[in-house]
């Protein structure tokens, strides 16, 4: 008989967002960091993306992540963010599970109040602050990326929508960033399919017309995001609140508003005069989920005025489980992932 191969996975979610921890099956991946760990599973090992992205595992809304030993030792652990526009170097709600996961499985062991450690992201270290209340992670606040405008109100022509206006931000990655209400949208539940819809064509026609290149990065790869805004209201003293949806290409409106989305649009009000360091914005989603965006600091970096940022959130733990990997399944494709997994036994 063959030995049963097995992935160990703990599900959560951040905002409605599930990320998939991985926490063990999967052997320990070449490279001098967690960014070269990264593009090694991007370039060599994609199956696994797949395999727990697609049917019969999973569906392509979720994003994954992979717990992989850090490079740096600052940091507690290491981690991999696998979506199905591919390899993110950052991601706030990925971020906010993965601590969470990190905490439960008891890498991190919890204590009772506040509490911080570092994690390792493809982007680099991640300082993490946590908040413990009777055992339970009630709150996770991580560092969002630098943030900056690239474009401000640029429009182009879309089929079936006409001229859209829209700015585009890096946080982590590039985001168009379009006003909802200018293409006719509230930002409600029922809207869903539509949005994304919307955001397939406007993304679409951005990829056809431009390309992105970050001041430090160079080229990232085509336009993966889009983010509807609401407008914006004052709830109270530099604290400010708006609806908004992230879409990530193709196809997939998120549950949450994202850390990244809510890093760019702290970006655009930093860029348009409406916000200053020490306000707060609270992006809402469709389901009625937030994530809090504290504006801590802004520099000019050559052409760019950089916002500086952290994210705030709650990640729950939904499920403890091992999948079990049956490469002579037909719906199950192994290529692109057997040279990784703990055990040969689907050779």
């Amino acid at each position: 008989m063959k030995q049963e191969l097995t992935i160990q996975l703990m599900d959560t979610h951040a905002g409605g967002d599930v990320s998939r921890i991985v926490t063990g099956g999967i052997d320990t991946l070449p490279g001098d960091s967690v960014r070269a760990q990264m593009k090694y599973l991007r370039d060599h090992a994609d199956g696994l993306r797949k395999l727990l992205l697609e049917e019969p595992y999973g569906i392509p809304e979720m994003s994954v992540d992979l717990l992989v030993p850090p490079s740096d030792p600052q940091a507690a652990a290491g981690y991999i963010i696998m979506e199905v526009m591919g390899y993110p170097i950052y991601s706030g709600s990925n971020t906010i599970c993965t601590a969470t996961a990190v905490l439960e499985a008891g890498i991190v062991p919890k204590k009772e109040g506040k509490q911080n450690f570092i994690l390792e992201s493809p982007a680099g270290l991640v300082r993490i602050d946590a908040l413990v209340e009777n055992g339970v992670v009630e709150a996770i606040t991580c560092e969002g990326l630098p943030s900056y405008i690239d474009t401000y109100r640029a429009t182009i022509e879309v089929p079936s929508l006409g001229t859209v206006t829209y700015s585009v931000a890096y946080s982590g990655g590039f985001y168009a960033l379009v006003d909802a209400e200018a293409l006719g949208f509230d930002l409600i539940l029922n809207e869903e399919r539509k949005l994304a819809d919307a955001a397939y064509a406007i993304v679409e026609a951005i990829r056809a017309e431009r390309v992105f290149f970050h001041y430090t990065l160079g080229d990232v790869g085509p336009l993966p995001f889009l983010h509807f805004m609401g407008p914006v209201h004052q709830v109270a003293d530099g604290h400010y609140h708006s609806r908004s949806a992230t879409y990530v290409h193709p196809g997939v409106i998120c549950r949450s508003t994202t850390g990244t989305g809510t890093s760019a649009r702290l970006a655009l009000m930093n860029h348009e005069g409406l916000i200053r360091p020490g306000n707060k914005l609270e992006t809402v989603s469709l389901r009625g989920t937030s994530f809090v965006g504290d504006f801590s600091a802004a520099e000019q970096v050559g052409d760019y005025q950089v916002v500086k940022n952290n994210i705030t959130g709650k990640g729950y733990v939904i499920a403890h489980s091992d999948i079990v990997v049956n490469c002579e399944d037909s719906l199950v494709q192994c290529d692109g992932l057997r040279h990784i997994l703990s055990s040969r036994s689907c050779d």
